[in-house]
């Protein structure tokens, strides 16, 4: 059984830099027509220059291989409208950070006044531009992203022309207010498709599924592959493939983030199976998301899957993927 993908995207994608973007740049390029790039360098893309410096970096990265990096700002209330009109087919998206909910977030937003963030968003509603949010408050851990829905409820009510993603959502709150709210969409992670709380924590400490929004509950779990396994529209894949060295993953302070790139198609292709569901996973890696932003030029390209075993290296560089070491049941042609 072979399935074919067209012109796949991620839409939510860490590259890093230096090291870490020639290591992962490659392996998102061999699988993804394209990708949404968040900024939070050290320091985060705030400006036109470094925007086109960083693309420039990973299209040295990706080589001759087929794979548009589309670039995103780290999210400032300063930002005016013949500015970020200035960045044109440059700027994809820009994404909203609360501060220090994440990695390299400080820089984020330490509260969500409406007039103060009014000119940006009106501008960005006004150019097309979407908004990306890590939407967690400082909260319980538990309930971080629960409590946001309300932030988004406010935006989305204020600025009812702006494209709002809600980012890597996690939690059955989340995919009930893409209900509510026209303008609210999500992007959807492979482990948060997979695991729950009890998989990272449950027995001994998985370093290598943690990750932040933390995995939830088997409910929430369950509410996020109804909405992805059905195709719906306001839904689309972003990895949030987060990787980072194995030295960081593995100690006292283990840094966030789970690194898929290199298994997501192979992964979901067999989820979709499974669930006999296969027909809407074109829409889930591409088809809503081509809708969804509305100005994304996407190259044309085929990804072929095979009912072949993959073993998962154990690690890629520095950085040890989810599932290393085990077998998949599909393979990229």
């Amino acid at each position: 059984m072979s399935i074919t993908l067209t012109q796949p995207l991620d839409m939510h994608l860490h590259l890093r830099d230096n090291e870490m973007l020639q290591t992962v740049a490659p392996l998102s390029a061999d699988s993804f027509a394209g990708a949404i790039i968040m900024p939070n360098l050290v320091p985060p893309v705030t400006t036109q220059e470094a925007l086109i410096a960083y693309k420039e970096r990973i299209q040295e990265a990706i080589g001759e291989t087929t794979f548009t990096p589309y670039m995103t700002l780290f999210f400032k209330p300063t930002y005016t409208k013949a500015f970020l009109a200035s960045l044109g087919s440059d700027l994809a998206a820009i994404k909203l950070y609360p501060a220090g909910i994440t990695t390299n977030s400080e820089g984020g937003l330490s509260g969500f006044d409406v007039e103060e963030l009014r000119p940006t968003l009106t501008a960005m509603s006004e150019l097309g531009i979407p908004l990306c949010i890590h939407g967690e408050t400082n909260g319980f851990v538990m309930d971080r992203e629960a409590e946001f829905v309300s932030i988004y409820e406010m935006l989305a009510t204020n600025f009812p022309e702006l494209t709002i993603i809600m980012e890597h959502i996690t939690t059955k709150a989340s995919v009930e207010a893409l209900e509510r709210f026209p303008n609210l969409y999500a992007t959807i992670t492979l482990h948060h498709l997979l695991i729950t709380l009890d998989d990272v924590a449950g027995g001994m400490l998985q370093p290598h599924l943690f990750c932040k929004p933390i995995a939830k509950r088997p409910e929430d779990r369950e509410a996020l592959r109804k909405v992805a396994l059905s195709g719906h529209p306001k839904v689309m894949f972003g990895s949030d493939s987060a990787p980072h060295p194995q030295h960081a993953k593995e100690s006292c302070g283990c840094a966030a983030g789970v690194f898929t790139a290199p298994i997501a198609l192979q992964v979901l292709t067999e989820l979709f199976v499974e669930h006999s569901t296969v027909e809407n996973l074109q829409a889930f890696v591409s088809g809503n998301a081509q809708t969804i932003y509305k100005h994304l030029t996407v190259p044309q390209k085929s990804i072929t899957l095979e009912q072949k075993p993959f073993v998962v290296p154990e690690i890629y560089g520095s950085v040890v993927p989810m599932y290393a070491g085990k077998t998949l049941a599909y393979s990229i042609v």
